[in-house]
């Protein structure tokens, strides 16, 4: 079978290491809102609907036969947002999310005239394992975005390479706070899945990387003691929260039930800020005109297109977004696999010693 070649997936240039990406107090104001607005929904909870459309934006699949569900990717990592619709959703932190330094770094990473900030998110999480799930950001295009579009199916023509006219440029700075000792670093692909792994080490503590996440794999490096990365009791209702009893510490809950306490040295807190750039005054005026804009079955119509060229064979679905064979068929000819070469897990033994 005709794939999309695994080197589609490459970013616009090498993540681009920052040091101290917030100020002292800044992060200390992000903190707080954290604390003040729990608790927050698991990644996975908050994004998917099923296991296929889980894996569509993941990479791989499962043997045959094997029937997937969404109990069997749970991680204990978990997500809230500090921007919605290209807003700050809090006024104490609006020089983080209006953030003239990461606007000027978007520009330059793209060598593009123009940026604006458009999302910012966070990750929390204690102790974790990481490597087995490289993936994707959600990237959008114009007329397809994350408020008319699932994630799966922007990541799917993100891995077609069918749709570049149409595809925002982004990049993110993404930063890490993280005092552990055992992993918690960025491990990447830049050339593709199917070539050499590279990794960011801790220390992370207000270190960041300038990147184009969309269309490069990675993922979080294991961090903390491995015996706690996987809590006992962990579902897709579970949550997590700051810890009453103990200071700096957090907690993960599901149904009242305290299934494991956090301490501050082993919590990782991830910022995401993401930006939107513009090459020149011509893409920032198709964009904002919206002149030439994607419609959905406009994406349906391209896909199906491509999938006859190829000699494909599938059923026509009633419902796109939802027809969990279809979505089978376009994660099989247009994902690339998951990546082929992984770095060893982080050393829990020479980490305690040093």
């Amino acid at each position: 079978m005709d794939k999309t070649p695994p080197s589609v997936m490459r970013p616009i240039a090498e993540p681009q290491v920052i040091e101290g990406a917030y100020s002292e107090d800044q992060h200390r104001r992000m903190l707080d809102v954290v604390r003040n607005n729990g608790p927050f929904k698991l990644i996975l909870a908050q994004h998917f609907n099923s296991a296929e459309e889980l894996i569509a934006t993941v990479s791989g699949g499962l043997p045959e036969g094997v029937e997937p569900t969404l109990d069997m990717f749970l991680s204990p990592v978990f997500r809230g947002y500090f921007s919605d619709f290209g807003v700050c959703l809090y006024p104490e932190i609006q020089d983080c999310f209006h953030n003239a330094r990461f606007i000027e770094l978007a520009r330059n990473y793209w060598n593009a005239d123009y940026a604006e900030p458009e999302s910012m998110l966070f990750n929390l999480q204690g102790p974790c394992s990481g490597g087995g799930a490289p993936h994707v950001d959600a990237t959008c295009f114009r007329g397809i975005t994350s408020e008319n579009a699932p994630i799966w199916l922007m990541n799917t023509m993100s891995k077609s390479g069918l749709f570049k006219r149409w595809q925002a440029k982004k990049a993110q700075v993404i930063a890490w706070y993280y005092r552990g000792n055992i992993g918690g670093g960025f491990t990447y692909w830049p050339e593709g899945p199917h070539e050499q792994p590279r990794q960011i080490h801790a220390p992370m503590w207000g270190r960041a990387v300038v990147v184009e996440n969309e269309m490069m794999y990675h993922t979080a490096e294991s961090c903390g003691p491995a015996a706690l990365r996987n809590p006992t009791g962990l579902s897709m209702e579970s949550l997590i929260e700051p810890d009453p009893d103990t200071r700096g510490g957090w907690r993960i809950t599901d149904a009242g039930r305290i299934l494991q306490a956090i301490p501050e040295q082993e919590f990782r807190f991830l910022v995401h800020w993401g930006g939107i750039v513009y090459k020149d005054y011509a893409e920032l005026k198709v964009s904002k005109d919206h002149s030439d804009d994607l419609s959905q079955q406009q994406v349906f119509d391209i896909f199906m297109a491509d999938l006859k060229q190829r000699g494909m064979a599938f059923a026509e679905p009633a419902d796109p977004l939802t027809d969990k064979a279809f979505i089978n068929r376009l994660t099989t000819v247009y994902d690339p696999g998951l990546p082929l070469y992984f770095p060893p897990e982080p050393e829990e033994a020479l980490a305690c010693t040093q």
